[in-house]
């Protein structure tokens, strides 16, 4: 080259590649990392999912009206888990922090905290459900045999709502503290029971009474026991933290300001979106059993394969969250970065995943002609919807919520959903009376009109802060 020296030539060639392999091993830490906390964060809410959707499998054999009651039915335990995860999540993103930071005192005092707060958002679901179940019912359907299915179902499973919340607590931490297998092994022993007293259940064998809907109730409060009892051994654990009676009852002013700074956006967030989803299936319960049942074979297929996205949304919070409380804001940054390919490879692998489970759903389902033209039509529009939803999901629930920015989410749900893709969809349904799939696709278009707001929403990194306070950090876990 003219005018440089071979001395500086040399000089230049062993800085290129020295960081050349800087950026090779900073490449197999990240994906050492995520592939250790994606993969099974990703399996857990595989196996989550698949306890959800055998109860819906179990009874896709059964009736359409059986499959359509309990969906709605479960609208209820949905809303329920929205409170749950603004208040889980917010803990988790200040454990995670804290964990990192080797403060583990505080690490104890936040898990009792979101105990607490679970407790009573539980007790208030299940009193609801338990002494109101047809109330509830008739807010997403007027169709008499769906009230009268779902409230002997929701009467029942209500008691697995206790269980359900305390459990999720237990489970955060399970993430954070390096014990993410152990959660995939409680999910995978509950999947079995679940699948195995559902049959038992459902369709009766010998002297078991067939129970229908209220069979798979039954087995919801048996996997969501069985869940709690693992969890609370598994915290005794030698060198686990775990809830005593002083930390159960500490209250501290500045975490229960700092837990709430991050919960209520977050909250503002789950609500806004979740509620969406039951507004959802008010839309869908008035245009019929066909559409409704449709719809629900539907959310089986997506929720199976959501959990890909929700798993390295999970591993970003880990990863980023521990990164922020260590102060290592340029790593926290560059790993921020990172994820959009994460991002894009996910919503590649849902597109894909969705055109496989496609097809075996439809084969599966005993639905009627109309309700089965209905379930492919909408697993069509879902491989560009699940493509969206990779992004959207990685970087509102994982990354910008690991650093406090949880706000975001709010705002983009409230304008997309509420402000745009909801009323419309109202309006076609209750006044215009469009067909189903005009009504379910306008429903459904929040999701992609958000992604192209998202980078704008990064580049800004108001994500970007470590969220812990100044104190004695401890060196060994009790």
């Amino acid at each position: 080259m003219a005018g440089i020296s071979a001395d500086e030539t040399g000089i230049r060639f062993y800085e290129l590649r020295g960081k050349l392999v800087m950026r090779i091993n900073v490449d197999k830490q990240f994906n050492k990392e995520l592939t250790a906390l994606a993969i099974p964060f990703a399996l857990q809410g595989l196996l989550n999912a698949l306890v959800g959707a055998s109860d819906a499998l179990m009874l896709g054999r059964l009736t359409q009206e059986s499959i359509a009651a309990v969906s709605l039915a479960n609208q209820v335990s949905f809303v329920m888990s929205l409170f749950i995860s603004a208040v889980v999540g917010a803990v988790g993103v200040l454990v995670a922090q804290y964990y990192g930071k080797g403060d583990y005192e505080s690490v104890k005092k936040l898990l009792c905290m979101s105990l607490r707060y679970v407790f009573v958002i539980t007790l208030v679901f299940f009193a609801l459900a338990f002494f109101a179940p047809e109330q509830l019912m008739r807010i997403f359907t007027d169709e008499a045999e769906l009230i009268h299915i779902g409230a002997g179902y929701l009467r029942i499973v209500s008691f697995s709502y206790l269980f359900l919340g305390l459990t999720q607590c237990y489970l955060m931490l399970m993430k954070i503290d390096g014990r993410a297998k152990m959660s995939v092994w409680i999910s995978a022993v509950t999947v079995i029971v679940d699948m195995v007293v559902d049959f038992f259940l459902i369709y009766g064998f010998g002297k078991i009474p067939a129970l229908g809907a209220n069979g798979s109730a039954y087995s919801t409060i048996a996997v969501e026991v069985i869940a709690f009892v693992w969890c609370v051994v598994a915290s005794f654990e030698k060198g686990r933290i775990h809830p005593d009676g002083k930390s159960m009852l500490y209250f501290s002013k500045q975490l229960e300001k700092d837990m709430l700074i991050v919960a209520l956006p977050m909250l503002a967030s789950c609500l806004s979106w979740g509620l969406s989803i039951s507004v959802h299936s008010v839309i869908i319960g008035h245009l019929g059993t066909d559409a409704t049942a449709a719809y629900s074979v539907t959310n089986v297929a997506t929720g199976l394969i959501q959990c890909l996205s929700h798993g390295f949304a999970s591993g970003a919070g880990v990863m980023i969250g521990g990164l922020l409380g260590q102060n290592m804001l340029e790593k926290a940054k560059d790993y921020g970065r990172r994820f959009w390919n994460v991002s894009l490879f996910c919503g590649i692998a849902n597109a894909v995943l969705l055109c496989i489970i496609g097809p075996l759903v439809y084969i599966f389902y005993v639905l009627e002609p109309l309700a089965k033209s209905y379930l492919v039509m909408m697993i069509a529009f879902n491989i560009l919807y699940m493509f969206a939803y990779a992004f959207n999901t990685v970087f509102t629930c994982g990354v910008f919520p690991a650093g406090g920015d949880a706000i975001y989410d709010a705002i983009s749900v409230f304008i997309a959903t509420w402000c745009l893709a909801l009323p419309l969809s109202l309006v076609g349904c209750f006044i215009l009376h469009w067909p189903v799939m005009v009504v379910y696709i306008v429903m459904c278009a929040d999701e992609i009109v958000k992604v192209p707001f998202l980078y704008m929403r990064y580049k800004k990194y108001i994500w970007l802060k470590n969220l812990t306070r100044e104190g004695n950090v401890s060196v060994v876990k009790e």
